[in-house]
C-alpha cells in the first residue's frame, strides 16, 4: 500500500470511529433510554389492568358494601342525627354498664358531599365495663369511627377507669345517599 492510501485508508477508518462515537452517543443511547422507559411504562400499564381486573372481581362485593355504608349513616336533619347518636350511646352505656358523664356534640362541615357530627364523651365503670363499651362502638353497623380514646385509672388498684373518648358519625348528603 502506498502512503496516501494508507492515509485515506487511516482517515476512513477515524472518520468511520467518529460517526460510530456519535452514532451510539446521538442514536443508541437515547433510543435505547427510550425503550427502557417504554419497558417501565408497560410493566406499570400491565400492573395497572390487573389490578383492575382485581377490583372489577370484586365490584358486587364492595358495591353491596357501600350499599350498606351509605344506609348506614345519619340523616342530614341535624337533630334527628343528634338523636340518633345519642341513643347509640344511651344503648351502648346501658348495655355495657358504665356511666356517662358528658356528651358534647359539634358538627364539622368537611365537604360538599358529607358532614361529621364529632362527640366528645367523657364516662367512668370497671375494666369490663368499659371494654364491653368499646366493643360495642366498634360493632355497631351505623357509620361510626373512633377518633381519640383516652382511658385512665380512678383508684389506686385500677378498678375504676375513666375513658374520654372522640367519635364521628358520617351525615352523607342526599345526593350522594341516592347514587
Amino acid at each position: 500500500m502506498q502512503i496516501k492510501n494508507r492515509q485515506q485508508f487511516l482517515g476512513i477508518i477515524a472518520i468511520v470511529a467518529v460517526g460510530l462515537l456519535a452514532g451510539d452517543k446521538w442514536l443508541r443511547a437515547p433510543l435505547y433510554n427510550a425503550w427502557q422507559s417504554r419497558r417501565a411504562e408497560i410493566g406499570d400499564l400491565r400492573k395497572r389492568v390487573a389490578e383492575g381486573k382485581n377490583w372489577l372481581g370484586r365490584e358486587s362485593s364492595l358495591r353491596a358494601r357501600w350499599q350498606n355504608m351509605r344506609t348506614n349513616t345519619f340523616p342530614n336533619n341535624a337533630s334527628v342525627a343528634e338523636r340518633q347518636v345519642l341513643n347509640a350511646f344511651d344503648r351502648w352505656c346501658r348495655d355495657s354498664g358504665i356511666t356517662r358523664e358528658s356528651f358534647t356534640p359539634q358538627w364539622k362541615h368537611d365537604a360538599d358531599n358529607y358532614m361529621t357530627l364529632e362527640c366528645h364523651v367523657d364516662a367512668s365503670g370497671k375494666i369490663s365495663a368499659v371494654t364491653r363499651f368499646l366493643y360495642e362502638i366498634e360493632k355497631d353497623p351505623m357509620a361510626f369511627r373512633l377518633e381519640n380514646v383516652e382511658i385512665s385509672s380512678r383508684d389506686a388498684e385500677g378498678q375504676m377507669l375513666a375513658i374520654g373518648l372522640q367519635i364521628s358519625a358520617l351525615v352523607l348528603s342526599p345526593q350522594e345517599k341516592q347514587k
